[in-house]
């Protein structure tokens, strides 16, 4: 049997044990090490490797963004950025025609570049915004679903956990993949306004339309999320200074790790100082922050004996060759690989599909030609590949917000919600044959920086 044979065979019998609802980790583990095992041939050198990689997956100093990231949002859920933010939305595009909708979007955005979670970002925009929209009059559908929608801007408007997970896995540059995805992610939030401006005008009894706000007011109201624009630019132009200005002695002023610490202690000072954060609530933080660290750490470490497995197949490295040796063209290879995305987030979550695909799919993209160089082209799959991973969080019968958002509205049936969702998926999938179309629309700003 060859390597590649016995890597296919091992992960069909791990999809089928995640299928089974063994946990993410456990499968790609449990696969790693008895494929290991195979392939050496005797348990004591896989258990020695097995030690060896414990310690170089732990010590990264590179993972220890991504509690500091997890921290720094769930001080922001805590603070009320997130009423700030809808409200002064809500000010400046209530009263369009489905405005205040259009204001949760808007809202989410903001909220998520100071969280980074799309679960945190849908469910506290969900207690916040969705009291708001029914009370107005909107639809069950509508409400529901842009919310759903909007909640998947918190990971891809940087920072982004998952991004920092892709960056770590393809040996990438992490704040070239943020400064990569903020135009991507505006593009989602003008997408969504777009699809509700849409939707209203198709169904005119799914939202109402406010009165006008005086501008005096809408100006107080924007001055109140000066905490959000504050924290991000502070992290976001701390970890991206213009390095072009090296040779003159400009320098970044923070690693990506020393921005998420420093995002992380402005938050939590931002939410003492306006009582939002109480001490009962840091403590919960920090639990909390601990509990989806250890989930996501342990995820890490069974897709790094997943992939130490690969690694001494060689299933990857043959993979790439045989696809390009069949002379398919580079663009019908990877709208495969998005689809295989799609399908897979009808019943996975998002870091078990990047954890899980990217050692399989990203030797085959370095290895063809799409006129780019081989950074752009990772950094390019990158953005496509969160944004996908993005459309499965809203897509049925396990997209992870439309449970959350189900949770707030626990009256509204989840038909309801698939309903109002729809339009948003399709708007998603418009914008990933965009940003496929067009490779600068993800690079332009990363060359003019860097």
């Amino acid at each position: 049997m060859t390597g590649l044979e016995l890597a296919l065979i091992a992960f069909a019998l791990m999809l089928f044990a995640i299928f089974l609802r063994v946990p993410i980790g456990v499968a790609m583990g449990i696969t790693g090490f008895v494929g290991t095992w195979i392939v050496l041939g005797r348990p004591s050198a896989t258990l020695s490797q097995m030690k060896t990689l414990t310690y170089d997956t732990f010590s990264s100093y590179s993972l220890s963004i991504v509690p500091l990231f997890l921290l720094m949002g769930q001080f922001a859920t805590k603070s009320g950025m997130s009423a700030a933010l809808f409200h002064a939305a809500s000010d400046w595009l209530g009263h369009r025609k489905g405005g205040v909708a259009m204001a949760a979007v808007g809202a989410c955005a903001g909220f998520g570049a100071v969280c980074g979670s799309s679960l945190a970002t849908a469910s506290t925009m969900g207690q916040v915004a969705l009291p708001e929209m029914r009370k107005r009059g909107y639809s069950d559908a509508l409400s529901t679903g842009v919310l759903a929608a909007g909640g998947t801007l918190g990971i891809l408007i940087p920072p982004s956990v998952i991004l920092v997970i892709y960056a770590i896995l393809t040996e990438q540059n992490i704040v070239k993949m943020f400064i990569a995805a903020l135009i991507p992610g505006v593009l989602a939030a003008l997408g969504y306004i777009l699809t509700v401006a849409i939707y209203v005008r198709v169904r005119p009894d799914s939202a109402t339309q406010a009165d006008r706000v005086p501008y005096g007011h809408r100006f107080k109201t924007l001055f109140k999320i000066w905490p959000v624009v504050l924290i991000f630019g502070l992290v976001m132009g701390g970890i991206a200074a213009d390095w072009n200005w090296a040779q003159d002695g400009v320098q970044a002023l923070f690693t990506p790790t020393e921005g998420a610490a420093v995002g992380a202690v402005a938050t939590g000072i931002y939410g003492m100082a306006t009582g939002g954060l109480t001490w009962r609530g840091f403590l919960d933080s920090v639990l909390n922050t601990a509990s989806a660290s250890a989930m996501i750490f342990f995820i890490v470490f069974g897709a790094q004996l997943f992939n130490s497995f690969l690694a001494f197949t060689q299933a990857p490295q043959d993979l790439a060759l045989w696809v390009s040796e069949q002379g398919f063209a580079p663009v019908t290879v990877l709208c495969v690989m998005l689809l295989a995305y799609l399908i897979f987030g009808c019943v996975m979550d998002s870091l078990s599909m990047i954890l899980l695909t990217i050692p399989i799919f990203f030797p085959i993209i370095e290895a063809l030609d799409f006129g780019l160089t081989s950074e752009e082209a990772a950094i390019w799959f990158g953005i496509l590949a969160l944004i996908v991973v993005e459309v499965g969080l809203i897509t049925p019968p396990v997209g992870m917000n439309l449970f959350i958002i189900n949770q707030v509205a626990r009256d509204v049936p989840m038909s309801k919600t698939f309903q109002g969702v729809a339009p948003f998926v399709l708007s998603d999938l418009v914008r990933v044959v965009i940003l496929v179309s067009f490779p600068g629309i993800s690079l332009w700003l990363v060359g003019v920086m860097f």
